[in-house]
């Protein structure tokens, strides 16, 4: 007999957001985008107030998302994102590994809002730090409710898709672009990740591949849009489209009347996340002494060039608009590249590797 070799594809990443699907698949080589696409969840489904209304609408939205794409095999990775991520940072002594896993676990124990039956529990080993003449490590314990995981991997199966991975939107975020910078010198910079999505921002401090520090702020796309329907006195769809299409024209294109009445109506919001920003900085640069922030890379949906702007004038840092897609070769058409960041991270993660 003749053997032939067990041809499959690479998964597809699958970004399941507050608002949308967005879904990235590679080619063999990793060198271009074999497919993508982006398709809007229905509006008036809430996993929080209907999750079994949440669950069928999700299954009918992964269907529409495959129906004429070209992404090829069934393999997907999926993400968890912030609404079913506990996190918790604790400091602990040096340990081996076993022991360190009980000491996450009995952590974890109090602090989980469900049962640790329930609980898939993970966590990530950050840099050593001293506290007085202690020498600590940090860890970072993130944590899921298995029963609705299992659930959501139980629609995806029923949608046509057969989930091989599970992995959390710092990771994914991370992946999506370390995998860009890979001289040497990269590895030891230390860069601050910020993800403005449409709920909240997800703030990264990596050295390298090596995370630091992840936070949640209760800030994004949503109180944006609120404040501008508030202070301009308009509905909150007009402030939506407005908001939204001012952002996207070309920069030549902008109204510079318009962008101001949005950035001043955002003002309030804008302080808010930047006081966030500062203690997040202030906090990386008080544990993780030695080596400072290089770079800063704005990304997510909600990344704009005013709002890197306004990023770097409070950080005093570089900041970049992060582009996921840029080292991938493609003809397709992304709309704002800087909202692709978890799908490509996910698509990115080479099953049963370490990275």
């Amino acid at each position: 007999m003749i053997r032939l070799p067990l041809f499959r594809y690479n998964p597809i990443g699958i970004d399941i957001g507050s608002k949308s699907i967005k879904m990235v698949q590679f080619s063999k080589d990793y060198k271009s985008v074999q497919e993508a696409a982006v398709v809007d969840l229905p509006e008036d489904i809430s996993p929080d107030k209907d999750f079994d209304g949440y669950l069928a609408a999700l299954g009918q939205t992964l269907q529409n998302a495959r129906i004429g794409r070209n992404f090829r095999g069934h393999d997907a990775i999926i993400c968890i994102h912030q609404r079913d991520l506990f996190l918790h940072n604790i400091r602990v002594g040096k340990s081996d590994s076993k022991a360190l896993a009980n000491i996450v676990h009995q952590e974890a124990a109090d602090r989980i809002p469900y049962s640790m039956i329930d609980a898939e529990i993970r966590f990530l080993e950050s840099e050593e730090i001293r506290q007085g003449e202690q020498l600590l490590r940090e860890v970072i314990i993130m944590a899921c409710y298995r029963p609705k995981l299992e659930a959501i991997l139980d629609q995806c199966e029923k949608s046509g898709f057969r989930p091989v991975s599970v992995d959390v939107e710092p990771m994914a975020i991370l992946r999506s672009f370390t995998r860009q910078y890979r001289r040497e010198a990269d590895d030891e910079d230390r860069v601050l990740y910020i993800h403005v999505g449409y709920t909240n921002t997800l703030v990264i401090i990596a050295q390298g591949g090596q995370v630091l520090f992840v936070k949640y702020i209760d800030v994004g796309g949503r109180h944006f849009d609120e404040a501008v329907a508030r202070q301009l006195d308009m509905s909150l769809t007009d402030a939506i489209n407005l908001r939204k299409h001012n952002a996207d024209r070309r920069r030549g294109q902008q109204t510079p009347e318009v962008e101001r009445s949005v950035l001043n109506a955002m003002r309030d919001e804008l302080e808010r996340l930047q006081n966030e920003l500062a203690m997040c900085i202030r906090y990386h640069s008080v544990t993780f002494r030695g080596k400072p922030l290089v770079r800063v890379v704005l990304c997510g949906g909600e990344a704009t060039e005013s709002l890197r702007n306004e990023v770097e004038r409070l950080s005093g840092i570089e900041t970049v608009l992060g582009d996921p897609l840029r080292i991938y070769e493609s003809t397709q058409s992304f709309g704002r590249r800087s909202q692709w960041d978890v799908a490509v991270g996910l698509a990115a993660r080479q099953v049963g590797a370490a990275k």
